[in-house]
Parts: C-alpha cells; sequence; structure tokens
C-alpha cells in the first residue's frame, strides 16, 4: 500500500485529481473530458480563492 502511494505521489496524483477524474467519469463516461478535469482542478481551486472574498488570506 505505501509503495503505490508514495508512486502515485511522484506521478503528481493528487487526491483532488483522483476526485476530479473519478467524478468526471462517471458523468460524462470519457477519458478525454476525465484527463482534462484532472489537469485543471488545481487551476479552478487556485481561481476560486482568489475570486472569492477572503480569498487565501481569511
Amino acid at each position: 500500500m505505501t509503495v503505490v502511494r508514495t508512486d502515485a505521489a511522484r506521478a503528481g496524483i493528487g487526491l483532488g485529481s483522483a476526485i476530479a477524474v473519478a467524478i468526471s467519469w462517471s458523468l460524462h463516461g470519457s477519458i478525454v473530458w476525465a484527463a482534462i478535469h484532472g489537469f485543471f482542478g488545481w487551476f479552478y481551486v487556485l481561481y476560486h480563492a482568489l475570486t472569492r472574498p477572503g480569498g487565501l488570506f481569511g
């Protein structure tokens, strides 16, 4: 179990990306959309944090 977790972390796969891919796959059934949502997931998190009142600094 530890080997799988460290290999995934080295590959840059985070929990948020994995969840984005899983939800995208379940909604759209498309590998292309799942890859796009997994790739751009962190950009949305940053966008959301920067554009909302309080943002990054509470």
